[in-house]
């Protein structure tokens, strides 16, 4: 079996534990019968409301980003890295505000063509919401969200078919997302879960000027390698505080 097929196996089975995990904690929640009676003192219904009402703010999950540091560098042969961090807060059950930044870089040839070297940061900015109707209060949740991401990196390249197409300097790009994955509380404290993206850059290149091509960055830090729509799927780890 070779490398990348490996990798592939080894992701999936991580993607599948946060799907099992959700699928059976749901599964678990012990249902009331609707004629069972459930005694509760007034003084502990009214202070159960009072702090359901109050509880806007319900946490922040910081996030490690470890399915697209083991992608890069397995799709690239090492010669792409890719480190990131998250944080999304939860407020009134539902609503997941999410912040995202990272580093990436490194230098590879694009297409037999294209040699790049380049490194710099990145930034996301985006809100997911839990589509879950029955049990919002559980820790577990189904998310489906947009970004925006920007990224600015220093970088040089060059054209290996002929000598006068260079270019180097620090390069800007800026794109949308379409998200949707899953977070499953697996211990106290600590979650995991997966995230499938759909890019769609903003920042786009006339590809039939080859000085314009040049111009461009061959590879985006948080995006990827140069196209109009891009996809990708992270795996992470976080813990809540």
């Amino acid at each position: 079996m070779n490398a990348p097929r490996l990798i592939g196996l080894v992701l999936l089975s991580l993607f599948l534990i946060p799907v099992a995990s959700l699928s059976a904690r749901q599964d678990t929640i012990p249902a009331i019968p609707a004629d069972t009676i459930v005694p509760e003192s007034p003084a502990n219904a009214n202070a159960n409301a009072n702090a359901n009402a109050n509880e806007i703010y319900q946490g922040v999950i910081l996030k490690l980003d470890i399915g697209s540091t083991v992608v890069a560098l397995a799709t690239s042969a090492g010669h792409i890295q890719h480190y990131e961090l998250a944080a999304n807060c939860r407020l009134i059950q539902r609503l997941y505000p999410t912040f995202e930044l990272g580093y990436a870089g490194g230098a590879r040839v694009f297409n037999d063509t294209i040699s790049y070297r380049g490194h710099g940061g990145f930034f996301r900015v985006g809100i997911d919401i839990n589509p879950l109707k029955k049990h919002p209060e559980s820790p577990h949740a189904l998310l489906v969200g947009v970004r925006l991401g920007t990224a600015v990196q220093y970088m040089a390249q060059s054209n290996l078919s002929t000598t006068t197409l260079a270019a180097n300097g620090v390069k800007a790009d800026c794109w949308g997302e379409i998200v949707a994955g899953c977070q499953v509380n697996i211990v106290k404290g600590l979650y995991m879960g997966w995230m499938g993206r759909l890019k769609c850059l903003f920042t786009r290149t006339d590809t039939s000027d080859p000085e314009k091509v040049i111009q461009a960055p061959a590879y985006i830090p948080g995006f990827g390698a140069r196209d109009n729509i891009g996809w990708g799927v992270d795996y992470h780890i976080g813990y809540k505080f």
